[in-house]
């Protein structure tokens, strides 16, 4: 007796569809039709949309996230355009300005106004080209165990304080970073330290990025090149 398969059905499973759409990219071009005639239930409230309809909403949600990425990176990028400015203006005032006592002013001041530090320090421990009996304080003998914790280091140091640096800023202040100043960058060997304190917080963390910092470092050694031997 001949079995009949007439009545027999076969599923198919959502990958094989998924599989056919995708190896098919013409296929609602071809039957654009069911666009319209294939319903979902709406991301956005109870009730039923058109395929055409949900497509559509789905590219605006992606065009949404997509805009908020967009105004964050040009909201960085203004940022990082302002601190490329305050730097360049840093690096022409260090270039024009003479004398030892007006460098220190001006790295103090330019800290303060132009990047909210509370306050900064300079220590040098090289010996300093002018051997007159009286020397300005940031030449003055620092603490042995902190110029060694300063000679570790092979980028500038954010976040806590340190116990090594433990007096040499006012303790009371929440965050801080060390930029070793270099007499050659490539070598890593420094000479002295330029110390940023504030009061903020999240002025100087630990995961920040420290490209703008190690400029800072460089054109202030550069500067300070004159007045060390």
């Amino acid at each position: 007796m001949q079995q009949d398969n007439s009545n027999t059905s076969s599923t198919i499973s959502e990958d094989q569809i998924t599989s056919y759409l995708r190896s098919h990219p013409y296929f609602f071009e071809h039957n654009a039709s069911l666009l319209t005639e294939i319903y979902l239930p709406s991301p956005h409230g109870a009730g039923a949309i058109s395929l055409a309809e949900r497509q559509q909403l789905a590219q605006r949600d992606k065009i949404r996230v997509l805009e908020v990425k967009l105004a964050s990176l040009i909201g960085y990028a203004q940022e990082n355009d302002a601190t490329s400015e305050k730097i360049h203006a840093l690096c022409v005032n260090l270039l024009k300005n003479q004398g030892f006592e007006n460098l220190q002013t001006l790295i103090a001041k330019s800290m303060q106004d132009d990047f909210a530090v509370t306050q900064s320090a300079i220590r040098i421990w090289a010996n300093p080209s002018n051997s007159d009996a009286s020397q300005p304080t940031e030449f003055s003998p620092e603490n042995k165990a902190f110029i060694e914790w300063v000679l570790t280091l092979n980028a500038p140091h954010c976040g806590a304080l340190p116990d090594a640096a433990k007096g040499m800023l006012n303790d009371q202040l929440n965050s801080f970073a060390f930029i070793p100043l270099y007499q050659n960058s490539a070598q890593k060997q420094a000479f002295g330290v330029l110390m940023l304190g504030a009061a903020d917080a999240e002025r100087f963390k630990a995961d920040m990025g420290l490209m703008y910092l190690e400029r800072i470092g460089e054109f202030v050694s550069a500067a300070l090149h004159q007045y060390i031997a």
